[in-house]
């Protein structure tokens, strides 16, 4: 734990968020009229501002060394935290734009007009390479890569799509060092704790639960056991990588030390 604090200031943080939530948040709904229809996120910027945290695009905890988590139906996200290398990346030998990584490595959302995007089923997991060749590995040191062979690949038209010098062995599509995840990864997780405001079906909030302190050690094993996963949502026509990692609702669950 990084901040040099007592348990009972810990405490005392903690009371305040409590407090903020029966106060501002408890037995409501989330308020989004005005807000922008499309925009997957104005839930959690109401419940930001019922909680007094201002919406940034830090990489800091939310409120006093506490992580704030919303609501979510089935998943719940640590980060959307980009790779440091892609193959498209300055750097690698392949010289491949963003747009042919996605014509390569990705699939055509027939919903989207056959906008190309690399996520769902190409989106690499760990375990056996999927139908798209792809699949991660994290080495000995924590270091997690994206990595794609031709041998695996089952798509029926690989012959004509894949270059020729990507048809050989196995090639790294995507890699996250491991010192810049943990620096991601615990600069929000691993102060004080994390906290989620809870709805029940109706979508009114009633409770807020907290957990621990977690640090890169616990979550690189939760990443191994493919229990925490790569969620990219990478598509053409938007240049952020959406690289999204996640865990279900069920292990967050497992997580929560006390529940108001």
């Amino acid at each position: 734990m990084k901040h040099n604090i007592s348990p009972h200031e810990v405490s005392q943080i903690k009371q305040r968020i409590i407090t903020r939530f029966i106060k501002n948040v408890k037995g409501k709904k989330s308020n989004t009229k005005g807000s922008n229809i499309r925009h997957d996120g104005k839930d959690g910027h109401w419940l930001e501002k019922q909680m007094g945290v201002k919406h940034n695009a830090s990489n800091k905890p939310d409120i006093d060394g506490f992580e704030m988590k919303n609501n979510t139906t089935s998943k719940t996200t640590f980060g959307d935290w980009s790779a440091d290398y892609y193959i498209f990346s300055k750097d690698s030998s392949y010289g491949i734009t963003r747009s042919e990584f996605l014509k390569l490595f990705g699939k055509p959302n027939l919903q989207k007009k056959g906008r190309l995007s690399w996520s769902g089923e190409p989106c690499p997991k760990i375990g056996p390479y999927n139908s798209f060749g792809q699949k991660l590995t994290i080495d000995s040191g924590g270091n997690t890569s994206a990595l794609y062979s031709f041998k695996a690949d089952k798509r029926t038209n690989k012959h004509k799509l894949i270059p020729k010098k990507m048809q050989r062995g196995v090639i790294v599509l995507a890699k996250w060092n491991a010192q810049s995840m943990k620096r991601k990864l615990e600069e929000k997780f691993n102060q004080l704790g994390w906290f989620k405001c809870v709805k029940n079906k109706e979508g009114v909030y009633t409770q807020i639960v907290f957990g621990d302190p977690y640090n890169f050690k616990k979550w690189i094993k939760a990443v191994q056991r493919g229990v925490v996963f790569f969620d990219s949502g990478m598509y053409e026509t938007n240049k952020r990588p959406y690289s999204q990692w996640r865990a279900s609702n069920a292990y967050w669950d497992s997580l929560i030390t006390s529940k108001y």
